[in-house]
């Protein structure tokens, strides 16, 4: 054999394979090296102790005398490289230990990240219409941009429950008015839930104030009737005022809910509605709790409908009468009112629909045909 160190070099690539071992323990490891390194230095010292012997005589011959013999060098070198080949292993395990529960961290992080941003958006799309909402989630949006959007055809609707204040008291009985409180939630979780409907998708809630809840139709502009592919001017008159009619459903539909609430608690609440269709300017102030609202002339006169009319009854406007009777809708008319602002004002009262069959919490309900005095 012309160099028996050869096979310690075997070794040492043994060695150097088994620190490259991954998902493998460093005790494993540090097991195969040192069988690795037992096993070449008894077969360096033991077995070819002669081999190693005559390799020395004839490659030192004239440095015998200081001479180590290469049986021990290489038997320390591989024991030296097994030694530096496991601090090595071990550091490289801790580094990915390391590197693997910072992914973890990191990843933790995101579904932190993640779920705080997704309650952040449910949270401002409760606070604002879900197209003002997407406007301020925007990733292009400017701190200091202002909302706001004007509308030429929107119907504009308040409905009060005058008599609740009757009803409110803070004496004990109803833990200081804290009962009353959550009745009036009761009935206004029960309107907003007639919004969740698919016939009243165009219909935004504006407010609440009070007892009075403030609604308006048109002002969500990726909803619309059906015709949301057409340009507002290839519509026709019923195509375009489809919001309003859905807006006068929801109204009746509201007294329906109404009605059945006050069958189940033995109370005889009542709806005062007022409408109106035309241009408003709509926008969000404020810099903390933002709040979407809309301001114009169109919702002046809707309050002020509502206001002046009766209970048990949706008052509208002249304008707005000639629009629903052709959607099939039933009036009164009720005469000229005097208007704060405005004057004289022919009104009608909305008594129903003569198509039957609106869509209301999943199953088809026949509105009521209400007789009022005049």
């Amino acid at each position: 054999m012309d160099n028996p160190k050869y096979y310690s070099y075997i070794a040492v690539l043994a060695l150097m394979a088994t620190t490259m071992l991954v998902q493998v323990s460093h005790m494993v490891k540090l097991t195969l090296m040192l069988l690795i390194t037992l096993a070449t230095g008894i077969v360096n010292i033991y077995s070819w102790r002669d081999i190693f012997d005559r390799y020395d005589m004839a490659r030192f011959q004239d440095y015998r005398s200081y001479l180590v013999p290469s049986k021990f060098t290489m038997t320390i070198m591989i024991f030296t490289m097994m030694v530096s080949f496991y601090y090595f292993s071990r550091h490289v395990e801790k580094l990915a230990r390391t590197l693997f529960l910072w992914k973890i961290e990191v990843h933790e992080q995101k579904e932190k990240v993640y779920e705080m941003r997704r309650w952040n958006e449910a949270l401002v799309t409760n606070m604002l219409p879900e197209h003002v909402a997407r406007h301020f989630l925007g990733s292009k949006k400017r701190d200091e941009e202002l909302y706001s959007q004007s509308y030429d055809e929107i119907g504009v609707m308040f409905a009060s429950i005058p008599n609740f204040s009757d009803f409110y008291t803070e004496e004990s009985i109803n833990n200081g008015g804290i009962e009353c409180l959550r009745f009036l939630n009761e009935i206004i979780s029960d309107f907003d839930s007639l919004l969740d409907e698919p016939q009243f998708r165009c219909i935004t809630k504006i407010k609440t104030i009070g007892s009075t809840y403030m609604a308006a139709s048109g002002v969500t502009p990726d909803i619309s009737n059906g015709y949301s592919c057409m340009k507002k001017e290839e519509q026709s008159d019923r195509e375009r005022w489809q919001h309003l009619a859905d807006l006068a459903d929801f109204a009746l539909a509201m007294k329906v809910t109404l009605m059945n609430i006050n069958y189940q608690s033995f109370n005889n609440f009542m709806l005062r509605i007022g409408l109106n269709k035309g241009g408003v300017l709509a926008g969000v102030i404020g810099a903390r709790k933002p709040h979407y609202d809309i301001w114009g002339n169109t919702v002046n006169v809707a309050s002020r409908m509502e206001s002046t009319g009766v209970m048990g009854n949706i008052q509208v406007v002249e304008d707005c009468y000639n629009i629903l009777k052709e959607y099939g809708f039933r009036f009164v008319r009720r005469g000229p009112i005097f208007v704060k602002g405005k004057g004289e004002l022919l009104t009608y009262f909305l008594k129903g629909r003569d198509k039957q069959g609106s869509f209301i919490n999943g199953s088809s309900v026949t509105l009521p045909h209400q007789v009022v005095d005049s």
